[in-house]
């Protein structure tokens, strides 16, 4: 057995150990490359992690100070990252790890991951969905700008805005676009501008520059004011190539700043022109109507029943007498048909008649109570008749009565 130079508690050995380790300076700055696993992140806001590789593993820890000064994106499972920070043991279990000050996406760079983590993360929300997308005022009364008031972007918004269309008043709401106070600002003036209702039109957004720079618009407080915004928003952020979330989160897009005044307002010259070529199409469309409707007028002049009044009633008359003479014609053919009607009638009728057969010596016998005497069965001797002669009549009275025998 060794002999004893001096015994060790474990607290005191894993402070020894602790000692050695924050002295040697290769140590206190390193950089360590590996892929995130077991990554936790806790309510107080520390990140716990495991860096590994194909031969190890190494416990690390990133604080909530470090984190929120230098973490840009959302680290996550399987990810390959670079970590920079100190090594060192945790007394209390004595085991060491990597303190992580700052922490990089290996590969493509932190901040873009970021950014593509939360647009992800939104667009699954729905606050790129363009069913939510409002439509801009077509003559927005007043405009307002939030953007920073000493960049060159605002004066080039103003200037295009005033040329363009000069009826719109242009309210600055100025906020610093750069820096970690950049994103509350723009945050709250965008919700000022909607308690108070400030504006027909809302233009965010800053001049070019590098993606550190533009950030504040990539944050998930600014792209929650423009999505809960009443009043419509335009993005103009950066130059051409640049979008950022703020771009997708607004109800329009503009390439710059310059091209959001553009966008926000019409040309009051292209319009004037547009009226003017307006009213010249309504001139010659009342020109026209008026030649059509002096030519119906001149055909109208020259009808006869203004040039000759009286000719109508001549007309009507002629008309009237022609008429008359139809009816008058037509009656006398239906009173000539007739009268030939009814002598053939009458001819008919005095052909039958019972009185051309008395005229002929024949005479009619009717019974005291008038019925005509058939059969000299229908009388008895001493009964009184009537006889109806061609030119009279006589009464008789029946002294005898003789009944010829019917031969069958």
């Amino acid at each position: 057995m060794p002999e004893r130079q001096m015994i060790f508690s474990v607290s005191e050995a894993n402070a020894f150990i602790k000692a050695l380790l924050d002295r040697t300076p290769q140590l206190q700055q390193i950089f360590v490359r590996g892929e995130i696993s077991n990554y936790k992140l806790y309510p107080s806001g520390h990140h716990y992690f495991t860096l590994k590789d194909a031969e190890g593993a190494m416990r690390c820890v990133m604080f909530r100070g470090s984190a929120a000064a230098h973490l840009r994106f959302r680290p996550e499972n399987g990810m390959r990252v670079i970590a920079f920070g100190r090594v060192s043991v945790f007394p209390r279990d004595g085991a060491y790890q990597l303190y992580v000050s700052e922490l990089t996406a290996e590969g493509a760079g932190d901040l873009h991951v970021a950014f593509e983590q939360l647009k992800a993360k939104l667009d699954a929300e729905g606050l790129f969905d363009p069913a939510h997308k409002k439509p801009l005022p077509r003559y927005p009364g007043t405009i307002a700008i939030i953007t920073s008031s000493a960049g060159a972007a605002v004066h080039d918004m103003i200037r295009i805005l005033n040329a363009r269309w000069p009826m719109a008043k242009v309210v600055l709401l100025p906020v610093r676009v750069q820096g970690e106070e950049a994103p509350p600002e723009i945050a709250g003036a965008l919700r000022y501008a909607n308690k108070w209702n400030v504006a027909d039109l809302i233009i965010t957004g800053r001049g070019g520059g590098s993606i550190e720079d533009l950030w504040a618009f990539n944050d998930e407080r600014v792209a929650r004011a423009i999505y809960d915004s009443a009043i419509p928003v335009i993005s103009a952020v950066g130059h051409e190539p640049d979008v950022t979330i703020s771009d997708y989160v607004a109800d329009a897009r503009a390439s710059t700043p310059s091209n959001a005044a553009e966008i926000a307002v019409p040309d009051q010259r292209e319009l004037r022109r547009r009226l003017d070529a307006l009213g010249g199409r309504v001139t010659q469309s009342e020109e026209a109507r008026l030649t059509a409707l002096r030519k119906r007028l001149t055909e109208l002049a020259q009808k006869r029943v203004l040039t000759d009044p009286t000719a109508f009633v001549s007309d009507k008359r002629m008309l009237l007498d022609y008429t008359q003479k139809k009816l008058v014609s037509a009656a006398e053919r239906q009173l000539s048909e007739r009268q030939r009607k009814y002598a053939s009638l009458c001819a008919s009728l005095d052909a039958l008649s019972p009185l051309k057969v008395l005229g002929r010596g024949y005479a009619m016998a009717r019974t005291a109570d008038g019925q005509v005497l058939r059969s000299a069965a229908g009388v008895a001797v001493g009964d009184v008749i009537d006889l109806t002669l061609g030119d009279g009549r006589l009464t008789c009275e029946v002294e005898s009565r003789t009944m010829e025998e019917s031969h069958g």
